[in-house]
């Protein structure tokens, strides 16, 4: 680990390690660990429902400081997370932070969130269309098997199918950003190919999707994740998202490393063609070494060797969710 990564007090690091394995105690498969060294970690959560209607993905980062002087950094994922309810929720969980200052409090977080969104499901607001397909797209598959998790959601394959028309929509007649195509990875009779395409709107993702849907081959992935994210130089802030497809986490990983390299006006697409073998962890490997592989050989990331080389990095816009 590199020193600057270290706690300045060794409690908050011991404090990290120990409420760390405890969340992944309690948690299991909900909790990924995205970077350990940088103290990076997710979790999924979802409300308490035989049949989840919502889901969020926490994302954290753990400064040197934490617990001690300083609240965790995060991020809450949720497609229909907006306005009020976002302000609501933040504002709720810096409530618990100052209530329990110099504490470990991640469980407190996530119980929180979870309880946000129960009493979200139980209430007698209607969501869009647009964003239930999000929503399912994101739930997991069912866990009788624990083998399930790498299985393909056929659910939201079939979701995502009838509502192909969502993607291909051109009214206005703009034409999709030019797609790069790079090298597959094969493990195990999985295949994962990834897509890249410039982009400074939304909308331009929307075009650059519907695009490769076009493609019979790329239609017909098991899963076609996908993150992006678009530098508003204006407001020196980032509009970013990302899409699980049925791949339960993935989209956060991939969002994860585009923050991480820093990368911006850019969306990166990775299709898997699941071989019927599980993978577990490794698909999350071979999904992000397809995307690290095409950014650096499309010139938005620097190769791990550059990198090393560059040393400390720019100070980074702040990131905001696109609503």
């Amino acid at each position: 680990m590199d020193d600057f990564l270290l706690p300045e007090n060794e409690g908050d690091l011991q404090d990290q390690i120990e409420e760390v394995e405890a969340l992944a105690s309690i948690y299991g498969d909900e909790w990924c660990v995205i970077d350990e060294a940088s103290r990076i970690f997710c979790i999924k959560i979802s409300d308490d429902l035989e049949e989840p209607k919502l889901t969020a993905c926490l994302q954290i980062i753990l400064p040197p400081d934490y617990p001690s002087a300083a609240p965790p950094i995060y991020q809450i994922n949720a497609v229909w997370l907006r306005g009020p309810e976002r302000s609501a929720l933040a504002s709720g969980l810096e409530d618990l932070y100052a209530q329990h200052a110099g504490e470990s409090l991640l469980y407190l977080w996530v119980e929180t969130i979870r309880q946000f969104l129960v009493e979200k499901s139980r209430s007698s607001e209607t969501v869009d269309p647009s964003e239930k397909v999000n929503m399912t797209a994101e739930e997991e598959v069912d866990d009788d098997d624990d083998d399930d998790e790498d299985a393909p959601d056929f659910r939201a394959l079939k979701l995502n199918t009838e509502h192909f028309h969502l993607f291909t929509d051109r009214a206005n007649d703009e034409e999709a950003p030019p797609i790069k195509h790079g090298n597959a990875i094969t493990d195990r009779r999985s295949t994962f190919q990834p897509h890249l395409a410039p982009v400074v709107t939304p909308r331009q993702v929307k075009l650059v999707l519907g695009k490769l849907y076009e493609n019979k081959k790329i239609a017909s992935a098991t899963h076609n994740i996908y993150a992006y994210r678009i530098y508003r130089e204006d407001q020196n802030s980032f509009l970013q998202d990302c899409e699980d497809d049925g791949e339960t986490a993935a989209g956060g990983r991939l969002l994860h490393l585009l923050q991480i390299l820093d990368v911006r006006n850019v969306a990166v697409v990775v299709s898997r063609w699941y071989g019927g073998v599980l993978l577990g962890p490794d698909r999350f490997k071979h999904i992000n070494n397809c995307a690290r592989n095409i950014l650096v050989e499309e010139g938005y990331a620097a190769s791990p060797e550059e990198a090393a080389k560059s040393g400390a990095k720019a100070k980074r816009p702040k990131s905001r969710k696109t609503k």
